[in-house]
């Protein structure tokens, strides 16, 4: 009995530690980090895991789990109505279940998934101005059965990371935002003054077609700079979810190679791909890759010479699959070199050579790192710039019978 009470004491004691931190931490990748490790440590579980709940959409996913590797598990669509986080989340209440298997709600495509058994779990809502956020969950109890103090603490600990988790999103899209507004000032403003133009008698036909030529341009400019602001603040809130299948990587290559081909054509520039016949099927969100590998190679078109060339060329290791892009173009500065993924950082030598939203580097990067990836750039000023992206190689797992 002095040992349990002593237990409980040291994991309220540590429930006190860990408010004070997520009250401290505005990074959400983070913040669920630490709120999965400390859920696991103070109910004594082998694991924990956060699903986010996307209300607009209605569904809830994976975002984080102590006992997976992201690039496995982020981005899985749970079905509301076919597991026991979508029973949480639709009941707002806490569910202890101490036989897992017997028990129908489990959805058990997760353990296929990963090859992990759960046992027992707790689950709590999160839940913050009356609003759920999330699922948070432990399973697998280490000695006996999840207890009412377990439950108790866990849901302390859930009220608290249900409004840090709201304050990081909320922190992220006010700064976001603040940028984006900043940045829609210059084109609103050759916008202000085109129409004031187009009003005044004295404008020729001709310059009144140059005009509205460039109003459709700053027109286009803003669409353009308005989607890619929500895929960036879909990325950065950890709304997006990436729906991984296994696929060909060289035929991906090929593909991009054939979409962005007219666009190379109209300055002479050559597109090629090189890629090992024995390339292995990378396991990844198809779409969300192709978005980079499209983005990349546009950049790679804009930034080229006329007559230039661009290297698409896929490679592996035991550990990674890794895609690069080359081009034989302006090249970047080294001090710019360590701004390029900022968002709406342009480099200076480049401004007025070719127009972008600023934000698509910051994009491919979320996207990469979303896959537990990393993206490396090389450049040199006159000769061109590579950059590659790697994406793990995930072990397939055997589901169990």
């Amino acid at each position: 009995m002095a040992e349990i009470k002593t237990q409980t004491l040291g994991s309220y004691l540590r429930l006190i530690e860990i408010s004070r931190d997520l009250a401290s931490t505005l990074d959400l990748d983070i913040l669920l980090d630490d709120i999965v490790r400390a859920s696991a440590d103070i109910t004594h579980a082998e694991a924990a895991s956060i699903l986010l709940y996307d209300d607009t959409a209605r569904q809830l996913y994976f975002q984080v789990a102590t006992n997976i590797d992201d690039a496995t598990m982020r981005g899985l669509v749970v079905p509301l109505d076919k597991s026991i986080a979508g029973w949480i989340v639709l009941n707002r209440k806490s569910l202890r279940i101490d036989d897992a298997e017997k028990d129908e709600r489990i959805f058990s495509e997760v353990d296929q998934t990963i090859g992990y058994s759960t046992k027992s779990l707790l689950g709590i809502p999160l839940v913050t101005k009356n609003k759920v956020v999330g699922v948070l969950e432990v399973v697998n109890k280490k000695r006996g059965k999840f207890t009412d103090a377990d439950e108790s603490m866990l849901s302390v600990l859930g009220a608290q990371a249900a409004v840090a988790i709201e304050n990081a999103r909320l922190f992220q899209q006010s700064d976001l935002i603040q940028e984006f507004v900043h940045e829609l000032r210059t084109p609103l403003a050759s916008l202000s003054t085109a129409t004031y133009l187009l009003l005044r008698p004295e404008m020729s036909r001709e310059q009144r077609d140059q005009i509205v030529n460039n109003i459709h341009n700053e027109t286009l400019r803003l669409n353009s700079l308005a989607s890619s602001f929500l895929d960036l603040a879909r990325l950065e809130s950890g709304r997006v979810q990436f729906r991984k299948t296994r696929f060909s990587a060289a035929d991906l290559l090929y593909e991009a190679r054939d979409v962005m081909m007219s666009k190379a054509q109209e300055t002479n520039i050559q597109i090629r791909v090189d890629v090992p016949n024995d390339m292995p099927l990378m396991e990844a969100d198809r779409d969300k890759i192709k978005q980079v590998l499209l983005n990349l190679t546009s950049n790679a078109i804009k930034y080229n010479r006329p007559n230039g060339s661009i290297l698409i060329a896929g490679n592996y290791t035991d550990n990674d699959l890794a895609i690069l892009v080359q081009d034989s173009g302006l090249g970047i500065p080294e001090e710019s070199i360590p701004h390029l993924f900022e968002k709406f950082y342009r480099v200076r030598d480049h401004e007025g050579k070719a127009t972008g939203t600023g934000l698509g580097l910051s994009i491919c990067k979320q996207i990469i790192q979303g896959h537990n990836g990393r993206i490396e750039v090389k450049s040199q000023v006159g000769i061109g710039t590579s950059i590659t992206f790697y994406i793990p190689r995930v072990q397939r797992t055997i589901p169990r019978e």
